[in-house]
């Protein structure tokens, strides 16, 4: 039997309904009980519980975890990326190794990474992660490693790229929210490279390095090869969403002043503009991630395009 934390979640959602479709049998680790059979209340915090949950499994696919769409200087908000991204996973692969579990594998996030800047990186990229929401994944990412070490269990991280598909609610998706209503600018081509990856890819790679002993130990970037420019997403989106092709753009100049009046703004008021120098780095800045190591290594490849993603993306969406 597998175990999936968070089955509420995005992620979550999509493996266990992957893994119900090929009729394998799936114990759900959740904070708040779920109406049926297979589903076991626990709080990450709680070991005793943790390791109970974890009592005749044979693989954990730990998809639960606490993440802000910005920095944020809250004391509060610090305190939970660390309880939640870093103790919580510690708590969880202890516990599936005192329990026996065999296999566990982590979704961490290229955020555990330093920042790229203008390059494509893979995993060897030197440097530390400036948020604390990268700096607690990346001390996840070795809590799970040395767990698998003591424990002589399967372990493995898959830091992805910004996932996204039907039923998320991440960036790309507020993104084409703004852009239907006619509420986001027209980006300039700055030449800039996003990573993303599409939910399904990321279920097809949880699945692969489950099962192959060769990714046992390994930690693997999950990352289509195609990285799109700003301008390339909002033009794939509006494309998506069967609205007309925008020929004119707004200049740079004039969105690092909306930029750095939103910094100011928030500052003086204690509250974020829809535009500020950090949302704009999002829009504007490379954010690039190679996925090499498991292509080369596990033969995994991103199987679903930016436009047939973002159309199934939306056509979901509508039908909801």
């Amino acid at each position: 039997m597998d175990l999936i934390s968070k089955t509420t979640g995005f992620i979550g959602q999509h493996l266990f309904h992957a893994l119900q479709t090929d009729e394998l049998q799936c114990r759900r680790l959740v904070r708040k009980q779920l109406p049926g059979a297979n589903s076991h209340t626990a709080d990450l915090a709680d070991k005793t519980a943790l390791t109970a949950a974890c009592s005749g499994i044979e693989k954990v696919f730990h998809c639960a975890g606490y993440a802000h769409a910005f920095s944020s200087d809250s004391g509060n908000d610090l305190e939970k990326q660390w309880q939640v991204n870093f103790e919580g996973t510690r708590n969880l692969v202890e516990a599936a190794g005192q329990a026996g579990v065999r296999r566990f594998l982590f979704l961490s996030s290229v955020k555990a990474m330093a920042r790229p800047g203008n390059v494509c990186i893979d995993e060897d990229f030197s440097g530390e992660p400036e948020t604390a929401y990268g700096q607690a994944k990346l001390a996840a990412e070795q809590a799970v490693l040395d767990a698998g070490t003591r424990y002589g269990m399967h372990v493995v991280n898959l830091r992805l790229a910004m996932a996204y598909g039907a039923g998320g609610h991440g960036n790309l998706e507020r993104m084409g929210r703004l852009v239907r209503q006619g509420l986001f600018p027209p980006l300039p081509e700055t030449g800039n490279h996003r990573s993303l990856v599409h939910v399904a890819d990321v279920v097809a790679a949880l699945r692969l390095v489950a099962q192959d002993d060769r990714a046992a130990g390994r930690t693997y970037i999950v990352a289509s090869p195609t990285a799109p420019s700003g301008r390339e997403l909002f033009d794939a989106l509006r494309t998506a969403m069967d609205m007309p092709h925008c020929s004119w753009e707004i200049h740079g100049s004039l969105l690092r002043f909306a930029g750095s009046f939103g910094d100011v703004f928030k500052k003086l008021s204690k509250r974020r503009l829809p535009l500020d120098s950090e949302s704009l780095d999002r829009l504007l800045g490379s954010a690039w991630y190679s996925p090499a190591r498991i292509e080369r290594e596990l033969g995994w490849r991103a199987q679903i395009a930016l436009a047939d993603g973002l159309s199934e993306m939306f056509r979901s969406a509508r039908s909801g």
